[in-house]
């Protein structure tokens, strides 16, 4: 069980999986009022940056959850560098359909909601495992400008422009299902920038140490192709936010 060796190349220096600064991960937990003791459950956890920068800062123990072999070895690394493995558990596995033994403070699934079908049907699987009074965060793309062709929104590696709401039809969407929003905190353009360019130095180190490889090929139409489409399309369109919920 894995995901698309791509990702694991590409990303294989990420802390962070997603367009969101450590300071803006920071700001999140801060946020949140996060308190010691706190548990979190974060499906689709990565290389386990939130909940290890989480379990220093804030006190908070938790459990992650993600489908990638390197990403779960690198989170249990971070947890030990940052003196908190005794307080974070991550687990090599598929996250779909994934219900905590214990109910927790905040469940999230922050870029990973493909896990459950969608934004409404990770938000219902993670209802599942959150405590009375606790939150759910949520971490989605959304439209900063509606693409004005379906080629431009294929240009930002969605399948239609029907892929991802504009941001107040997004928040209109969690509360037609029940949510209140109580907060969020969106990525900027230097989070995608970090996001993405740091992709590029990534795989061309990786082509430079992998010549042979069956798939350095791909790697190199990657590479080429990348920069260009990012700032013609991701840069221009799309937006990224995590946001917490509260049912009412």
């Amino acid at each position: 069980m894995d995901i698309p060796r791509i990702f694991n190349i590409t990303e294989s220096a990420h802390r962070i999986h997603n367009p969101i600064t450590p300071e803006k991960l920071a700001t999140l937990g801060a946020a949140l009022r996060l308190e010691s003791g706190d548990r979190v459950l974060d499906l689709g956890s990565g290389s386990g940056e939130m909940l290890c920068t989480w379990a220093r800062d804030h006190g908070i123990t938790g459990i992650g959850i993600d489908m990638s072999q390197l990403f779960t070895e690198q989170a249990k690394l971070r947890a030990v560098e940052l003196g908190v493995a005794d307080q974070v558990t991550f687990i090599h596995d598929d996250a779909a359909g994934y219900v905590s033994d214990e109910k927790v403070s905040v469940a999230a699934c922050v870029g990973a909601t493909w896990i459950a079908g969608g934004v409404a049907g990770s938000i219902k699987l993670l209802a599942q495992s959150v405590r009375s009074g606790g939150i759910i965060l949520i971490g989605e793309p959304y439209w900063r400008r509606l693409p004005p062709t379906e080629d431009v929104a294929k240009g930002c590696l969605a399948n239609s422009i029907s892929d991802f709401l504009m941001l107040p039809e997004l928040l209109a969407s969690f509360n037609h299902l029940g949510y209140d929003v109580v907060e969020m905190v969106l990525a900027d353009q230097d989070g995608w920038d970090r996001y993405e360019a740091a992709k590029w130095l990534t795989m061309r180190r990786w082509l430079e140490d992998n010549p042979d490889d069956e798939y350095a090929r791909d790697v190199r139409a990657t590479l080429t192709s990348e920069p260009e489409r990012y700032a013609t399309y991701t840069r221009e369109y799309l937006g990224w936010g995590v946001f917490a919920l509260m049912p009412r």
